[in-house]
C-alpha cells in the first residue's frame, strides 16, 4: 500500500506539470482484452485524437490483455492515480458508483439501440456525473453487446434448465442475484481464470457477449451458447479526477471531445467484431440456441427489489424505460 501511495504521489506530480509549454505527457491506459478488441482501439483511436488535438503535448498508451491487472485491481489504480486512464466494465462500480446499478440491471434494455439512446442522452449524463465524487471523471461509454450464458454441460432453454449449474460473474452483486434469481449458482471471479476455471471442473460456465466468448477462446471449454442476452451492459472509460483537474479546461476540452468522438469508432468495430466472432464460434463448434426469454425476464423482480431501493434508482429505471 504504501508503494502504491508513493507511485500515486509520483504519478500526480508530473501530471500536475502537465500544463507547461512543449511538455509531453504520457497517460497510461488499461484494458483487460487482447490488442485488436473494440474497447482497446476506442481507447486507441481516443489517444490518437488526444495526441493530434494537444499537437503532441499529449500522449495515450493503452496497456491491453490486463498487462496491469485485472479489472478490480486496475480500477483502484486509476482512483489512487497510479495509472491516469481505464476501460472497464460498469458493474465493478456498483458498491463506488450507485447510478452503475441502473445499466447493470438485467433486462433494463430494450436492445443495443436503446441503451445507445440512453446513455447518449440524460441519464447517461447524469451516470457520468456520479463519477466525479468517486475521484473518477467518466468520458465515454462503450459497447459491449448483450450478455448470456454458456456453458459446458448442455443447452439452456428454460429457466429450469440453469437449476443447479455454476457460471462465473463479474465481480457484481448485482450478477451474482441474477444468477441466483435463475437457480445457478454464481462464483464471482477475475476474467483471466475462466478458461482454466471450466476446463477442470471448477465451473460449469460463464457469461458473456460474443467477441469476449470467442477471443478468450471459452468456446473450446464451453460449447453451449443460449441467447438469455440478460444485460445489455455499457462499458465506462474513466480518467483520475486529480489528473483531469490538473488540466487547462481548453485541455479538458479536448479530452472529452475526443472520447466522445471514439465511441462512434468503437461502436462500428464492435458491431463488426460481434457477427464476425459469431461465425467463428460457430465454425469452432458452438451450439447456439434461443430460450424462453420472458420467463428470464420474469424471475429477474427479486434483483430490482433488492438493488433498485431508493429514490433516485428508482427515477433512473423511469427515466430508462420511459427513453424511446
Amino acid at each position: 500500500m504504501r508503494m502504491m501511495k508513493l507511485l500515486a504521489g509520483v504519478a500526480l506530480a508530473s501530471l500536475l506539470g502537465m500544463g507547461a509549454a512543449g511538455a509531453q505527457t504520457l497517460l497510461r491506459s488499461s484494458d483487460t482484452h487482447p490488442d485488436g478488441y473494440p474497447t482497446v482501439e476506442g481507447v486507441k483511436y481516443f489517444g490518437e485524437l488526444v495526441k493530434e488535438r494537444t499537437a503532441g503535448r499529449y500522449e495515450v498508451e493503452v496497456y491491453h490483455s490486463a498487462q496491469l491487472g485485472e479489472e478490480k485491481d486496475t480500477i483502484e489504480q486509476v482512483r489512487s492515480g497510479v495509472i491516469q486512464l481505464n476501460r472497464v466494465s460498469m458493474a465493478p462500480f456498483n458498491g463506488t458508483v450507485k447510478e452503475t446499478i441502473v445499466p447493470a440491471l438485467p433486462y433494463v434494455f430494450r436492445d443495443e439501440e436503446h441503451m445507445h439512446k440512453v446513455m447518449d442522452g440524460p441519464v447517461g449524463d447524469q451516470i457520468k456525473a456520479a463519477f466525479e465524487p468517486a475521484g473518477l471523471v467518466a468520458l465515454a461509454f462503450y459497447d459491449a453487446g448483450s450478455r448470456s450464458f454458456y456453458n459446458s454441460k448442455k443447452p439452456i432453454r428454460t429457466v429450469a434448465d440453469l437449476a443447479g449449474l455454476k457460471f462465473r460473474v463479474i465481480q457484481s452483486d448485482i450478477f451474482v442475484d441474477m444468477t441466483s434469481a435463475l437457480g445457478a449458482n454464481a462464483t464471482p471471479m477475475p476474467y483471466g481464470e475462466v478458461y482454466s476455471s471450466i476446463e477442470t471442473g471448477v465451473i460449469d460456465g460463464a457469461e458473456n457477449n460474443f467477441p469476449s466468448y470467442d477471443t478468450a477462446r471459452h468456446v473450446e471449454v464451453a460449447k453451449y451458447y443460449s441467447l438469455d442476452q440478460h444485460t445489455i451492459l455499457p462499458e465506462v472509460f474513466v480518467m483520475n479526477k486529480a489528473a483531469f483537474d490538473g488540466m487547462t479546461p481548453e485541455d479538458q476540452a479536448i479530452f472529452r471531445q475526443a472520447a466522445k468522438d471514439s465511441v462512434g469508432r468503437q461502436r462500428e468495430l464492435w458491431t463488426a467484431m460481434t457477427e464476425s466472432s459469431r461465425k467463428k464460434v460457430e465454425e469452432a463448434g458452438a451450439e447456439i440456441n434461443e430460450v424462453e426469454k420472458q420467463a428470464f425476464i420474469d424471475a429477474m423482480k427479486p434483483v430490482y427489489d433488492k438493488h433498485v431501493k431508493d429514490d433516485v434508482l428508482r427515477k433512473l429505471v423511469e427515466d430508462v424505460r420511459a427513453t424511446q
